[in-house]
């Protein structure tokens, strides 16, 4: 039987894997996408805001020309980190249902791609699954049309279309700025008094001049009410009802993690922020023996918990069960 079976093949759960081998720990991550998925799913360009270090896992440098690494740096960084470790990864399976068993181990149900389910058995189960599989719908008419999307990958497909962006956080902003480069005609609608405090440093400056030359409309206190075909209908909070003339819709209102795995495993959630109950010193749940790590410990905000403080969990949990065996 193994000593732990992670739920997960993102940094977080990597990490957890590295520091529970290093406890001499039999392990095996299993994941219903491959390796890092969610990193994949960013836009194909992105730059992130943290540095390479602060995305370090297993003290594996990452070291790259630039201070902030791209996408796909990030992506080759992790394939070679789960290689140097040689961690046991099995790709395309996902879990199902996790059962505590008369003993205090775990029984975890999964499908393979195909349709084959299997039985697993572990001793301790570590759950570091992401979100960007569960985007946060706006539950406006419309917004099941195939113009719509809540993933921006780039900006190719929409040179010279008529796109709004529904959204004012980082990556809201970075569409729009991919979007300009293309020739796009575009118009961001966001909520707020004023886009993301946090926007990266070195793009605001250059969002602010965009929206100052009229080369981006942005509406702001603002909301998409309805998508049409060919239009997007704007209310603002002061009532004021717009028509818009588009053609492509890009949903920006961010994730959130999948809460039906660890809920139907018997792990309390806050009724407020949908936030797991777990020992933050050892990121033990309420359940003996199973863990969380990652954004998965996080509320409804899954801003709350990014790759650097993430990564941190795998060692705590490792130094718990270090002192189990």
């Amino acid at each position: 039987m193994l000593d732990v079976l992670i739920i997960g093949a993102g940094p977080c759960g990597l990490a957890a894997a590295i520091e529970c081998g290093r406890q001499g720990l039999s392990c095996e991550i299993i994941d219903k996408h491959n390796v890092v998925h969610s990193i994949y799913l960013y836009p194909t360009h992105m730059q992130f805001f943290s540095t390479a270090e602060m995305l370090e896992i297993g003290e594996v440098p990452f070291a790259i020309s630039n201070d902030k690494p791209y996408r796909h740096e990030a992506l080759a960084y992790y394939r070679r980190v789960a290689k140097h470790f040689n961690l046991n990864i099995s790709p395309y399976e996902e879990a199902l249902t996790i059962a505590k068993q008369p003993d205090g181990s775990f029984q975890v149900k999964t499908r393979r791609r195909g349709g084959e389910e299997t039985l697993r058995q572990a001793k301790h189960v570590v759950i570091a699954t992401g979100y960007f599989d569960h985007p946060n719908y706006i539950g406006i008419p419309g917004e099941d049309l195939e113009k719509v999307t809540h993933y921006f990958r780039e900006a190719h497909p929409y040179a010279g279309m008529k796109t709004a962006i529904i959204g004012g956080s980082n990556s809201a902003v970075d569409a729009a700025m991919e979007l300009i480069r293309v020739g796009a005609e575009v118009t961001m609608v966001y909520r707020g008094e004023e886009v993301s405090q946090n926007i990266k440093p070195w793009v605001r400056p250059l969002f602010d001049s965009m929206v100052q030359k009229g080369h981006i409309q942005l509406h702001l206190n603002s909301r998409v009410v309805q998508i049409a075909e060919s239009s997007i209908t704007v209310l603002s909070n002061q009532g004021q009802e717009s028509i818009i003339e588009n053609d492509f819709v890009l949903a920006l209102t961010g994730f959130r993690p999948d809460r039906k795995l660890l809920a139907s495993s018997g792990v309390q959630l806050d009724e407020d922020m949908e936030k797991p109950l777990y020992n933050p010193d050892t990121m033990e749940t309420n359940v003996p023996g199973l863990y969380v790590a990652g954004v998965i410990a996080s509320g409804r905000n899954a801003n709350e918990v990014f790759i650097e403080t993430g990564r941190l969990h795998g060692r705590l949990i490792a130094e718990h069960l270090g002192t189990k065996v």
